[in-house]
């Protein structure tokens, strides 16, 4: 590979984080770090890992020691997803409110195609049951690898690597059926979006719209409309705008 065109893969590869949540055995945030380090990727963050750092991830990290000692911890999701405008969620359960899905190619497809202007991230749940609801919900898309339905126990590192190989032959040979966004759209990141959330929940909390014994459904299902539409800035400062009007006329009116 040419100078340049493996600069341009390792520039893409950059903005693509890794994001473990929750990790119970340094083995495999070792293991995952390897899975990365050979297909160029370098971005690994880490969400109130259990045991973290352990003699164990660096045995299984097995030359990749770089990527665990530049490994950022967070104490929340929040935090690890700072700055990242695309959010992919891996799961393999069907969930009761369905959320948009893509395959493995498609989703590294996606990243990469939006990786040139802005912070991807990759979450991969707990070895044990994976992503909560409230975290896929933080996602535009979730991802599913496709297995044996007969058994389909996936290990975390196997996962991030079969991820992390897509990713890599994306970011080397371009992207294909995707579609072109306009040239003035950068999506907000997901800071913004919670930010608003909390806003649109309290709003229509205020106007008496939602029912504050059972708020979670509606909310699930406005979640998952303004994910997949993934306002820009504008877009959301004009959303806010609404709210925050809609509030002002409802303490008019409750004054009256």
């Amino acid at each position: 590979m040419a100078g340049s065109e493996a600069d341009l893969v390792q520039s893409r590869l950059s903005r693509v984080r890794i994001i473990l949540i929750n990790t119970t055995h340094p083995g495999n945030i070792g293991a995952t770090a390897r899975a990365m380090k050979v297909m160029g990727l370098s971005s690994l963050h880490l969400v109130t890992p259990k045991i973290f750092p352990n003699a164990e991830a660096t045995a299984m990290a097995s030359g990749a020691d770089d990527l665990l000692q530049s490994a950022v911890v967070h104490d929340s999701l929040d935090s690890a997803l700072a700055g990242c405008s695309l959010v992919l969620g891996t799961s393999a359960r069907l969930r009761s409110l369905s959320m948009p899905m893509l395959d493995a190619r498609r989703a590294a497809n996606q990243a990469i195609a939006e990786s040139d202007s802005h912070e991807i991230a990759l979450l991969f749940g707990r070895e044990r049951y994976g992503l909560t609801n409230e975290e896929m919900q933080r996602c535009q898309f979730l991802v599913n690898i496709p297995s044996n339905p007969e058994y389909s126990s996936l290990n975390l590192a196997q996962a991030v690597q079969i991820l992390s190989y897509e990713l890599r032959i994306a970011a080397q040979g371009g992207v294909a059926d995707i579609e072109v966004d306009p040239l003035d759209w950068e999506p907000v990141d997901g800071q913004q979006m919670e930010r608003f959330f909390e806003h649109l929940q309290q709003t229509l909390l205020d106007i008496r719209f939602l029912n504050p014994r059972q708020p979670k459904k509606l909310m699930m299902r406005l979640r998952r409309l303004f994910n997949r539409a993934r306002p820009d800035q504008n877009e959301i400062n004009i959303l806010r705008g609404i709210l925050k009007a809609s509030q002002e006329a409802n303490v008019a009116e409750d004054r009256n």
